[in-house]
């Protein structure tokens, strides 16, 4: 009876430890292991936490070193133009894409157009209402030939009045007036060449800001591109480079001032262009004739530069750049990019994506458990360790019954039944 006894207490024991076991711990379960080679968990395209991105078109930057005209056309694209400028590009001022290029790297002075990347350094650091009065230092070292607005020492201006000076009459005046307010001339040159490599133009040396030939002052069809589709995305830009005529003070009274751009003023015989924003043109002796021109037609908006047209006359420049105006717009869509008018990403940003991409994959293993890349033996240890259920006692528990028992029938067998 007592054996008996000892037994079923075994027995219900081991019942209840093992219930025990198998009730699920609340809020302490250890999730189940998963292979360790199992892949850490993904998003799927297209689902309602990450959308589907759109689809990348690969472009080539070294096809805009190349020599000859770089197009790469699809099917029904017309036939690209043969400008005969020494550099040009054609350019989407939206995407940055660019659509058609010829030696776009190549290396030029850029006359005036240069003032492009003088108004994107200096415009910030004034308001359009600001006045100020012209000391008569702030005029000197203007160059000889220079193109001038008028603008006199100790008459006060706006600085919207200097600013349709610099766009309208491309006067070497006012950007020196303006350069000074702006930290100086030397100042303004390296603020210039710091706005330049900001942007990705890389060809640009800046020596005077007014785009006075200089020795060592060069740009390229690609950086002036730059220059115009950054412009043309700024709204106090785009109002000042779209501007045909201004009325500039001159004490008591004003004088009327017309755009040179005669793309946007028809003037000359030259047509004006539909849809015309500006940009910026200009001419010295060593440059030749530049232009920097951005139209919109519908939803679309398209910048082109042109450098040193070689034949036609002073004016064959706008006419090049009509061309490509025309073909760009007719082109759309059916041409694949050759390059494009966008920054590269700096080192320290693709540092940060990579530091980035790291951090996510870590907290991905976190959230996979034990099976996730990175968990092993050490992670499900410290799963046990901040709480979950043991088995090691009950066990223990279950194996001293039985060991009990057992003793106690082992002890019965050898007492002589009475």
């Amino acid at each position: 009876m007592i054996v008996t006894s000892a037994l079923r207490l075994a027995a219900a024991g081991s019942a209840a430890m093992l219930l025990v076991l198998s009730a699920p711990v609340t809020g302490a379960a250890t999730p189940p292991r998963a292979p360790a080679a199992a892949p850490a968990p993904v998003l799927v395209p297209g689902s309602a936490a990450e959308p589907t991105p759109p689809a990348r078109r690969f472009v080539d930057p070294a096809r805009l070193d190349r020599s000859g005209t770089q197009v790469q056309p699809l099917a029904g694209a017309p036939a690209v133009p043969s400008p005969s400028a020494l550099s040009w590009v054609v350019a989407d001022a939206d995407t940055g894409e660019v659509l058609a290029a010829r030696a776009a790297h190549r290396r030029l002075p850029p006359a005036s157009t240069l003032k492009t990347l003088f108004a994107l350094t200096a415009l910030p650091q004034h308001e359009a209402s600001e006045r100020h009065t012209v000391a008569d230092e702030e005029l000197m070292g203007i160059g000889e030939g220079s193109s001038l607005v008028g603008v006199k020492e100790g008459y006060t201006y706006r600085v919207s009045d200097l600013w349709n000076g610099v766009f309208l009459s491309s006067g070497n005046d006012a950007v020196h007036v303006l350069a000074s307010m702006s930290g100086g001339w030397d100042s303004m040159a390296r603020q210039m060449q710091e706005k330049a490599r900001s942007l990705g133009a890389l060809d640009t040396h800046v020596v005077s800001p007014d785009g006075y030939d200089a020795p060592g002052q060069v740009s390229s069809a690609y950086d002036l591109a730059v220059f115009g589709r950054a412009g043309v995305r700024d709204p106090e830009f785009t109002r000042y480079c779209s501007t045909a005529y201004a009325d500039f003070p001159a004490g008591s009274w004003s004088y009327g001032i017309a755009n040179t751009n005669r793309l946007l003023t028809g003037a000359d015989g030259v047509g004006r262009y539909p849809g015309l924003i500006g940009v910026k043109n200009g001419y010295t002796t060593n440059a030749g004739n530049t232009l920097v021109a951005a139209a919109r037609r519908g939803d679309r908006t398209l910048v082109v530069s042109v450098m040193n047209p070689q034949s036609g006359g002073g004016l064959a420049v706008y006419e090049e750049a009509r061309e490509l105006l025309d073909w760009g717009f007719e082109a759309a869509g059916r041409v694949r990019p050759v390059g494009s008018l966008l920054p590269p990403k700096s080192p320290e940003a693709e540092a940060g994506t990579k530091a980035a991409g790291a951090t996510d994959t870590r907290a991905v293993s976190v959230r996979g458990g034990a099976g996730a890349p990175g968990a092993g033996p050490a992670r499900a240890g410290a799963v046990a360790e901040a709480g979950g259920p043991s088995v090691a006692l009950p066990l223990s528990l279950v194996g001293s019954a039985c060991a009990a028992a057992l003793v106690l029938w082992a002890w019965r067998r050898r007492v002589p039944r009475s």
